[in-house]
């Protein structure tokens, strides 16, 4: 995996990808991350890499996450997504608002793997208790409100490990920019929905 890649590059990427996602219905919503170490906060210097792709679909209220890593220095112990709306978006730290203490199956004891796993969000076991109770109090609000914290980069995946107990690398959802603006159609007609 390339370290490369800068920013700009990634949240062309993922205007493309939400921009076509809103407007196929506006009911699947895909993100293209980039893991890192000087991602997390604080940043650190682990030279471990990791791609993850986020797909978020409404109709079905399902969220999937696909994950490979490599090169991390401590071996994993837990990964989830952390999402929150008073989140600077790109910098800082939230609460976790996936499965806690991890998502179920992800490797532990590795640095290197991958994961794939698909979650049905109509089920309070998809997420974080305090995250739902934080978020109007049932799985349908907090689906709302962790679309919106993915669409304004106030949510990201990491991956914890013994090295790095507080995360050694995350990426964060970019903010769709142009693609946005057909993706906030899809938000409203969720959040009518509901």
């Amino acid at each position: 995996m390339s370290r490369s890649l800068n920013r700009t590059t990634l949240v062309a990427a993922a205007v493309a990808v939400a921009g076509l996602s809103a407007a196929a219905g506006a009911q699947t919503f895909v993100w293209s991350l980039v893991l890192s170490g000087p991602a997390e906060n604080p940043p650190n210097a682990s030279p471990g890499v990791g791609v993850a792709t986020l797909t978020l679909d409404t109709t079905a209220h399902t969220l999937r996450v696909e994950t490979s890593f490599s090169g991390l220095l401590g071996t994993t112990t837990m990964a989830h997504i952390h999402a929150s709306s008073s989140m600077v978006p790109f910098t800082g730290t939230a609460g976790v608002a996936s499965q806690t203490p991890s998502f179920s199956g992800f490797p532990t004891g590795v640095t290197a793997g991958s994961y794939d796993m698909t979650f049905n969000l109509s089920l309070p076991g998809s997420w974080n208790a305090a995250y739902i109770a934080a978020n109007g109090g049932n799985t349908a609000s907090a689906e709302a409100a962790l679309l919106s914290q993915m669409m304004s980069g106030r949510a990201y995946l990491n991956i914890h490990t013994t090295a790095f107990t507080g995360g050694e690398i995350r990426g964060l959802t970019p903010t769709p920019g142009a693609g946005a603006v057909l993706a906030l159609g899809g938000l409203a007609a969720l959040r009518r929905r509901r």
